[in-house]
Order: C-alpha cells, then sequence, then structure tokens
C-alpha cells in the first residue's frame, strides 16, 4: 500500500489517473472537466526506457506499442501502491517524417538536425491515447482497456538557421517529439495544420472523449 493515497474527487465530478509527466495533457484534461490523479513512475522506474525505437518499426507500430506498454506499466503501478479503483489515461506522441521516427531530441545538435529537416516540408504528428479500468474484482490481465490513435500533419514554412538557433536557445524544443511544440513558439511556423490541433498538442480531444466515454465516465 502506498504511504500516500491519492486524494480522489468524492463528487460526481469525472477523474482519471493520468499516467503522464506532461503539463499539456494535464491542462486539456482539465479544460474538458477531467480531474487528474497523477500515477506518475517511481524514482526507481526507467519510463524512457520504454521510447526506445524497434529496428525496422513503422512510427504507427511505435506510438502503438509504447503506448501500450505505458498504460500496462501504470496499471502495474496503480496494483502494487494499492490505490483505489479507477480509469487510468496514458499518451505517447511521435512525429514522423515518412518512416523516420523523430523523437525527443537528446541535445540541442540533435534538435536542430530535427528542425531542419522539418522546415519547409510537411511531416506527420502522430498521437495513440490508451485507457484502462482498474477494478479490485477484475484479475491483471482481465482489465477492460481501449486504445486509439489520432494522424494529424503539420506543415512548416522553410526556417533559417537563426530561427532554428533561436528557438534552440529557448530551451523550448527539449522534452518534446520532433523537437518542438505547437502550442508555443513554434506554432508560428505552422502553415498548414490538418486534423487535430489537441492531437498535435498531445492528447486529441475526440479520440479522448469516446474512450473515457467507453471507460464509464460521463463528461458534460
Amino acid at each position: 500500500m502506498s504511504p500516500h493515497p491519492p486524494a480522489v474527487p468524492t463528487d460526481d465530478r469525472p477523474w482519471v489517473y493520468l499516467a503522464s509527466q506532461s503539463p499539456r495533457r494535464r491542462e486539456l484534461l482539465e479544460q474538458w472537466g477531467v480531474v487528474c490523479v497523477p500515477l506518475l513512475p517511481d524514482a526507481g522506474e526507467d519510463a524512457e526506457a520504454l521510447e526506445s525505437v524497434q529496428s525496422g518499426e513503422t512510427p504507427l507500430a511505435y506510438v502503438r506499442r509504447v503506448t501500450r506498454l505505458k498504460l500496462h506499466a501504470a496499471l502495474d503501478r496503480w496494483r502494487q501502491r494499492g490505490w483505489p479503483p479507477g480509469v487510468v489515461l496514458c499518451a505517447d506522441t511521435t512525429v514522423a517524417d515518412g518512416m523516420a521516427i523523430l523523437g525527443k531530441p537528446a541535445d540541442a545538435a540533435d534538435a536542430a538536425r530535427m528542425l531542419r529537416r522539418l522546415s519547409g516540408r510537411r511531416h506527420q504528428v502522430l498521437t495513440a491515447v490508451a485507457v484502462a479500468v482498474a477494478g479490485r474484482s477484475e484479475p491483471p490481465r482481465a482489465r477492460r482497456e481501449w486504445l486509439a490513435i489520432n494522424r494529424s500533419s503539420v506543415t512548416f514554412k522553410p526556417l533559417d538557421e537563426a530561427e532554428i538557433a533561436a528557438y534552440i536557445a529557448s530551451g523550448e524544443p527539449f522534452g518534446k517529439a520532433g523537437a518542438y511544440g505547437i502550442q508555443g513558439r513554434a506554432g508560428r511556423w505552422a502553415r498548414r495544420i490538418t486534423g487535430s490541433y489537441s492531437g498535435i498538442v498531445g492528447l486529441p480531444a475526440y479520440e479522448t472523449a469516446q474512450l473515457l466515454q467507453r471507460a464509464g465516465l460521463v463528461l458534460r
């Protein structure tokens, strides 16, 4: 049992265990009226290891596999902590240039490489969201879980070296797939967006709402 059980809502507000450290996902859920209870990794967990790309893996297969791994890790975490039953949500976003997967940049040089690659071109953003109902009456392998994937596209204007350098200096590229966040300064570069803006940010509204409703949450 966790020494610090979470303060889950006791009224009729919809709430989820959010297994993501992304402040953007939390903000989006809260904007939609969903209360978020963090279900984050322990200090000893290597959460980043789940995001390793396998040889020959397509962007679609990658984002689906990683999101399922994150969900199952979160469910194990929930069970080990002995927390109350609830709905668990996690997500993963990747940027794809063709079949190339552009993850989080390792350093400034890596961020510059990615941004040069995206300059003046159209790329895909894939976000997978997974939801599971974690209940005491169900054995681990009988939990109900669902996954959906949103595909959107972004076309950047051509970027010059000064723009790329200034953006990297802002610190915004780090911790973000493709080395940019559409909700920040990079939004000024997007000549065209096709699909879901919230999906590009990191949590597609339509798909997320559908999964939460399937899990029994009443959204108003």
